[in-house]
């Protein structure tokens, strides 16, 4: 395992992190710009003039969170990133439905699928769970694999199809599951399914659609052994676990991996960062595990 090996999304034409500080961050999404509150941002402002631009803003009152839209903004709205054109809005949670600090894996898994894609016959299989937005099962679909996207919030795999429209994904190219994650993947085990390919993004808590509840610190363990039976032996095929806001470091995530998939000399982990433009500041913003079997 190779640890310390953090991935920085750099700004980009439909992305950019414009400044932040003062537990806030200024964000382009295409051609919106939002406020948001970002607890690893310490430090103070850079460019406290750029604020006034923002279209909407979003702020915590006596617990409660609310958009203030400032300027005209288009809701919802697209945002380009390179072959993905992805919808934002603004939700009661404070995001947008897009993760930018995901980039550098949707484009690992795009490389990885186009290798796998080149060496065989038909198009590899990928599993994404707890699929969200789906930005990484578009993202997959469009590299040539046949994608199965799997989130127990119906709200969320709408979402997703609507991100798969705007991309023109081919329809017959990802199959949406409203389900529990843990409930899905051991059925699959039990059918004896196998893929090329395994997305997952677990939250520290969650409920599933008939009122199953996550827990990361029960599951996990029983999710990646499932896991462990469906992810194919041939080479190629990948992994990739990704964690926001579960509090955990990255080692411990690659070491919950390689307590059931064994020593991984070709896995890496570390931090998801997004690079502030113009700045050599980053805003840490999660934490992942991948490895290609080689």
């Amino acid at each position: 395992m190779k640890y310390d090996q953090h991935l920085v999304t750099q700004p980009a034409d439909g992305y950019e992190l414009l400044d932040s500080g003062e537990n806030m961050k200024l964000e382009r999404f295409g051609d919106a710009i939002v406020a948001r509150p970002e607890t690893q941002g310490l430090w103070a402002k850079q460019k406290p003039e750029l604020w006034e631009s923002a279209n909407a803003v979003f702020s915590f009152d006596e617990a409660k969170g609310a958009w203030n839209v400032k300027k005209p903004l288009p809701e919802p709205w697209v945002v380009p990133h390179g072959t993905l054109r992805l919808i934002a809005r603004l939700t009661n949670f404070k995001h947008v439905g897009i993760f930018p600090e995901q980039a550098p894996n949707w484009e690992w898994t795009s490389a990885r699928i186009a290798e796998k894609t080149r060496a065989a016959a038909s198009p590899p299989r990928v599993l994404n769970l707890f699929g969200y937005t789906g930005a990484a099962s578009v993202a997959a679909a469009l590299a040539g694999a046949e994608v199965t996207h799997v989130d127990s919030s119906k709200q969320s795999l709408d979402w997703a199809r609507e991100n798969a429209r705007a991309s023109l994904a081919r329809e017959e190219s990802i199959r949406w599951i409203l389900d529990d994650a843990l409930a899905f993947a051991k059925r699959e085990v039990r059918r004896g399914a196998k893929y090329d390919g395994i997305i997952l993004d677990p939250p520290a808590f969650g409920r599933g659609g008939k009122g199953e509840v996550w827990k990361i610190e029960r599951d996990l363990p029983a999710l990646l052994s499932a896991l462990k039976e469906l992810l194919s032996d041939e080479l190629g095929s990948f992994f990739l676990l990704n964690g926001y806001a579960a509090g955990y470091a990255p080692r411990a995530f690659a070491q919950a991996v390689e307590s059931v998939f064994g020593e991984l000399p070709e896995a890496e982990c570390g931090e998801l960062h997004i690079q502030e433009s113009g700045s050599s500041r980053v805003i840490p913003a999660g934490i992942y595990v991948r490895f290609v079997r080689e």
